[in-house]
């Protein structure tokens, strides 16, 4: 039997995969010196204000944390003079922090997992973050040539992140946050999507992989059928969090072997008050049924392993382990002992 690791590989590459990746099995995320100096949230935490001078809340009964922007919190109060209230955090770490990070990268078991960086907010995140969704939104149209400076200077500090973590930490994924969309659709068109973001990605990601990265997983957990030959170009390996407005199957023929595609189990499926173990199962069943068994690896949407209410993430777990046992003719012994236990992140 495959391990998680070499398993999602070879759905990846389009190879031999004895069985479907059981959502992020093959994935040991693990964080950086800079997100250390600002940690995510917590359910029931205290707001709390980031390196970049960004205010966190996490209410209760929503899935994570989110940017508060009242108009005395906003970063930038004038996108025409951004410079005057951005402040990049620095990256000089003390020697500490790095050896914290190494340390949790050594104890991860290289065989079983994907030893990935987990990196946050991406380059569309951290525009909104600093300025608020309505103002970044109208920004694009409005004040194109501030926004372009504004994304080439996030994207020339995620450079230097970047480097810092090839040198220290030498991941062989980069796990990628960055949502571009709602449900229904991608929120600005895939020219302008192409205008401001195709570049600067293209430089990361590229920068990465010339930099021993095997694989880039980007999660976005929205409509972003739209942008997929941007992200192919971009460097994209595995979209992550693709929701089933997407329709995944017609993507996975159209675009499969170009890029791989994980999630179809949406949140709202299966994490909601009163959520039982059949309606995991359901979903589970349904995604596999639904897109097949290449280029695609059936996982909750959300952007890490966990769920919104205890125990939904551990019950998709159990209905793909079934689902493998059943099909494949594997004995659930053997599936554990070829990947890392089950993990929640989030």
């Amino acid at each position: 039997m495959l391990t998680a690791k070499e398993n999602m590989r070879q759905v990846i590459l389009g190879g031999n995969p004895d069985r479907f990746v059981n959502q992020y099995e093959a994935l040991s995320l693990l964080i950086h010196p800079a997100m250390m100096m600002s940690p995510l949230l917590k359910k029931g935490d205290p707001d709390m204000v980031n390196a970049w001078g960004v205010t966190f809340s996490f209410p209760a009964n929503t899935p994570g944390q989110f940017p508060v922007h009242t108009p005395d919190k906003i970063v930038i109060k004038d996108i025409e003079n951004w410079r005057d209230y951005v402040k990049a955090p620095s990256l000089e770490f003390p020697p500490h922090l790095w050896e914290i990070c190494k340390g949790m990268y050594a104890a991860v078991d290289g065989e079983k997992a994907f030893k990935a960086c987990f990196v946050a907010p991406g380059l569309f995140e951290q525009c909104h973050h600093l300025m608020s969704i309505e103002e970044a939104l109208m920004a694009f149209y409005e004040y194109p040539d501030e926004m372009h400076e504004l994304i080439d200077f996030l994207a020339d500090w995620e450079l230097e992140l970047a480097k810092g973590i090839c040198e220290n930490l030498h991941p062989d994924v980069i796990f990628h946050h960055d949502d571009w969309g709602s449900e229904r659709n991608s929120f600005i068109s895939p020219a302008m999507f192409e205008e401001f973001f195709l570049e600067p990605y293209k430089k990361i990601y590229g920068y990465y992989k010339s930099h021993g990265v095997e694989f880039i997983v980007h999660h976005s957990d929205s409509y972003c059928a739209n942008l997929i030959p941007t992200m192919i170009e971009m460097g994209i390996d595995v979209w992550q969090g693709c929701m089933k407005s997407n329709d995944v199957p017609a993507l996975i023929e159209k675009y499969g072997g170009k890029i791989t595609f994980m999630g179809e189990i949406d949140n709202k499926q299966v994490d909601f008050d009163g959520w039982t173990p059949e309606d995991c199962t359901k979903a589970a069943r349904e995604a596999i049924a639904r897109c097949g068994f290449k280029f695609f690896i059936p996982c909750i949407t959300q952007g890490g392993p966990g769920s919104l209410y205890d125990g939904t993430y551990k019950a998709i777990w159990d209905a793909i382990d079934q689902y493998n046992c059943e099909t494949f003719g594997h004995k659930l012994e053997d599936i554990e002992a070829a990947r890392l236990p089950m993990n929640i992140m989030f």
